[in-house]
């Protein structure tokens, strides 16, 4: 559900930097199954944050919308809920 409201970023790339539209979003490191605990982050009055876990630097670009990302890519969208697989 925090999905739709959000957005989710992923660093499989191994950029140092990421560029993104949102102040407040969550961390995932890569994508499943190689992430690191889903980490909700907020930039507050910065420009600037830096991962905890995966050390990638996230700067705030006003022109990016909240599904865009520099370098493209960036942006993790479920493509079906959790949990095991339907049978």
């Amino acid at each position: 559900m925090a999905q739709s409201l959000v957005p989710h970023f992923i660093n499989d790339k191994g950029v140092d930097r990421i560029r993104i539209g949102v102040k407040e979003f969550q961390c995932m490191g890569a994508t499943p199954p190689f992430d690191h605990p889903h980490v909700y982050l907020d930039m507050g009055n910065e420009a600037e944050l830096v991962c905890p876990y995966c050390s990638t630097l996230f700067h705030y670009d006003p022109s990016l919308k909240q599904t865009e990302s520099d370098p493209p890519g960036c942006v993790f969208v479920a493509t079906a809920p959790p949990g095991p697989p339907a049978a």
